[in-house]
């Protein structure tokens, strides 16, 4: 009941700062992919124009709020003397001067309803779906209840901007043409990208094409297909809200790498670390996949860990990570967890792949360190709670200086790792027991 008075005088404040600043909203959300369409977006229209966009994953009911205000949750979140004082606060603010024109805002769901609960008080002049594949399965159950749920933005957005390679089409048909557009990688999107070349490390070379203005040749420093589907949509974005073409291009090449997505780090042996660990989905676990083999290299190694909340769909989701290990193209598939153990390593193994398994991200990194060869290309992806993939890659990197590279890397992520990480060794072997974060 306390967190239900909170969180709705933190709505009836955003409601009020919204309506008083009037900035214009972008509101973003889906799947998968968020994120980095959230702060490729930031970036894009940050060439132009003041934008308030948080670097954090604040995307519920109630950090949406907080974030509008640039506040941050307080440090005790069941005291009502410090959620009294967060409340003075953004009473404070809502008298000050706004210094933002834009607010690109992710908006998460847990559970369905939890998208509608933010119309209550956001009003988007841009929606953004970026995609609808399966997600926090025990309580969605199908990918239908999932569609209707991250679809929800349509009806308070006056524009949506759809991505219709990962959005099936019956979908999408019972939306009035002038109410969404599509972004995508192929021409039947309207917003999309045309891939001239490829690099592994200096990225992609092409043309970004809009209904507006045609093509614009626009070079991106990113790894992996997703990631372009998150910079065409920041481009949509800059379109739709007037930005020319000469500009729009232009921004779209400040564009950079965000840690834990698709990030190309140095590892020993003058090795090449691909950090994909901030989340995981079979539909992203796939694509990361797909970009390891584009890597020249006679060693590919995978890391993948456990993909968590996928209820009753997880048996299938790990297999079909599983049997996308192509024994062709890696050496090693390395899991971390234990939906991965049983699921993922047995679809690897069954198309000829050498798969070693773990409890923790400790020993698959110890593990990949033992068996690293000079110039591998290593892949690292997995959820977050008791997978944390980026403690595997810490123990392959170049140097200990880039470890500020990687995600939660904050004293209170390390906290808790530290804590889950030593439950796991009670009942590791005796060598894994060794290993300390």
């Amino acid at each position: 009941m306390f967190k239900s008075i909170v969180v709705s005088l933190l709505e009836w404040q955003a409601k009020r700062l919204l309506r008083k600043h009037k900035p214009r909203v972008v509101a973003i959300t889906g799947s998968i992919g968020k994120t980095s369409t959230k702060l490729f977006t930031a970036t894009v229209l940050g060439q132009h124009w003041r934008v308030l966009a948080h670097e954090g994953n604040h995307n519920t009911e109630v950090t949406i709020p907080l974030s509008l205000f640039n506040i941050e949750l307080p440090d005790s979140l069941k005291s009502p003397l410090a959620w009294l004082a967060v409340l003075r606060e953004t009473g404070r603010r809502l008298k000050q001067p706004f210094e933002y024109d834009v607010v690109v805002l992710e908006l998460g769901t847990d559970k369905p309803g939890d998208i509608a609960r933010f119309g209550k008080y956001l009003r988007a002049d841009i929606g953004v779906v970026t995609a609808v594949v399966p997600e926090h399965m025990e309580f969605f159950k199908t990918i239908e209840a999932v569609a209707q749920e991250e679809l929800t933005v349509v009806g308070f957005s006056q524009f949506s901007l759809l991505n219709i390679d990962d959005i099936d089409v019956g979908f999408r048909k019972n939306f009035n043409p002038g109410q969404i557009g599509t972004y995508g990688l192929g021409n039947m999107a309207q917003y999309h990208y045309l891939v001239d070349s490829f690099e592994p490390v200096q990225g992609f070379t092409g043309k970004f094409v809009a209904p507006e203005f045609g093509e614009r040749p626009v070079a991106l420093k990113l790894l992996g297909e997703h990631n372009i589907k998150s910079a065409v949509a920041a481009g949509a974005i800059a379109v739709k809200l007037g930005l020319g073409a000469d500009e729009v291009a232009l921004a779209m090449q400040k564009i950079q790498p965000v840690p834990g997505r698709m990030q190309l780090l140095r590892g020993l042996k003058e090795s090449t670390l691909i950090d994909d660990t901030y989340n995981s989905s079979p539909t992203a676990a796939v694509a990361a996949l797909q970009t390891l083999y584009s890597f020249d290299t006679e060693q590919r190694i995978a890391i993948l860990g456990s993909m968590n909340e996928l209820g009753d769909y997880s048996e299938k989701a790990h297999q079909e990570v599983g049997l996308a290990c192509d024994p062709a193209k890696l050496e090693w598939v390395i899991t971390i967890g234990e939906e991965a153990e049983k699921y993922l390593a047995p679809a690897a193994l069954s198309r000829g792949n050498q798969v070693k398994s773990f409890t923790s991200p400790l020993e698959a990194g110890a593990f990949a360190h033992k068996v690293l060869r000079p110039h591998a290309v290593v892949l690292a992806k997995g959820s977050q709670n008791r997978i944390f993939a980026e403690e595997a890659l810490k123990m392959l990197l170049h140097t200990t200086e880039d470890e500020h590279k990687l995600v939660r890397q904050s004293p209170d992520w390390l906290a808790i790792k530290q804590s889950q990480f030593e439950n796991l060794q009670t009942s590791a072997p005796p060598a894994a027991s060794q290993l300390k974060l």
